[in-house]
């Protein structure tokens, strides 16, 4: 099962792990009392919708020359305009093919000084049979693309279950992603708090793309993308309340009613 990215900042912010302050939105009006909540000048509109690549998206409603899924603004008039032409309309990028999705709900968040943008995830490593850490420093790109082009950036990490994540675990992590203080030390409490709560909630999927580095020097979770074991959902009540019907395909819930793992191709 899959949650939306501010659903999945708000469990990671459960856990400690440094997000930036937000507010999920349904409509216009609701996304300027959103901006006027968070400190500002700068605010980042974000389309919430079960897809990656929505920076490089495109409306297919409002033309080739409209801005993508997610707006850096600097005013609360901006951020109403641009949640009332991206609300209702249809964002295409790479994951959702050329269907799209409907936007319905905007995430407003506060700004960010970015120095550095880094890429972090963990999986279950069908290799090892263990959760597994995957990071590089070309982070707000397809690790896809990295791993075409530049293999060689890319460190994966099995954990040991039975140790969890160790000191020198998180110090290999933090010297592949070439961290310096305070950086470092907040990015090995960091992988450690991950791990934790991927192991806690049964998660399949946590990726974080990109992990930036302020020009401060501190740590944020800048974006998220989690998928949970749906054999586990039992044990999560609280995770199963956040799904939304509306991002799946309709055979696939209509499958899940009968307990059936059913994936929906092209074709027909």
């Amino acid at each position: 099962m899959n949650i939306h990215e501010y659903q999945a900042k708000a469990v990671l912010k459960s856990y400690g792990a440094p997000v930036a302050a937000g507010v999920a939105v349904f409509s216009a009006q609701e996304a300027e009392a959103a901006a006027k909540s968070l400190p500002g000048p700068v605010y980042v509109v974000k389309t919430q919708i079960h897809a990656g690549g929505r920076g490089k998206g495109k409306f297919k409603e409002l033309g080739p020359d409209a801005k993508g899924g997610v707006r850096v603004v600097r005013s609360v008039d901006e951020v109403k305009s641009n949640a009332a032409e991206m609300l209702g309309n249809t964002l295409v990028t790479k994951q959702t093919g050329p269907a799209g999705k409907q936007v319905n709900r905007l995430y407003i968040e506060d700004g960010a000084a970015i120095a550095r943008e880094l890429y972090l995830s963990l999986l279950v490593d069908r290799g090892t049979g263990r959760v597994a850490f995957v990071c590089s420093t070309e982070g707000g790109m397809d690790i896809e693309t990295v791993a075409a082009e530049t293999p060689e950036k890319i460190l994966t990490l099995p954990i040991d279950p039975e140790s969890g994540v160790t000191d020198l675990d998180a110090i290999r992590l933090a010297e592949a992603l070439k961290l310096e203080e305070p950086a470092k030390s907040e990015g090995m409490a960091l992988f450690k708090t991950l791990y934790k709560a991927f192991t806690d909630k049964d998660m399949s999927l946590l990726e974080i793309n990109p992990l930036v580095v302020l020009e401060d020097g501190h740590v944020r979770v800048l974006d998220a993308k989690v998928s949970f074991e749906n054999n586990a959902l039992f044990r999560h009540p609280d995770i199963a309340e956040l799904r939304d019907e509306t991002e799946e395909d309709p055979k696939e819930i209509e499958a899940s009613k009968y307990d059936l793992s059913y994936v929906a191709l092209d074709g027909d």
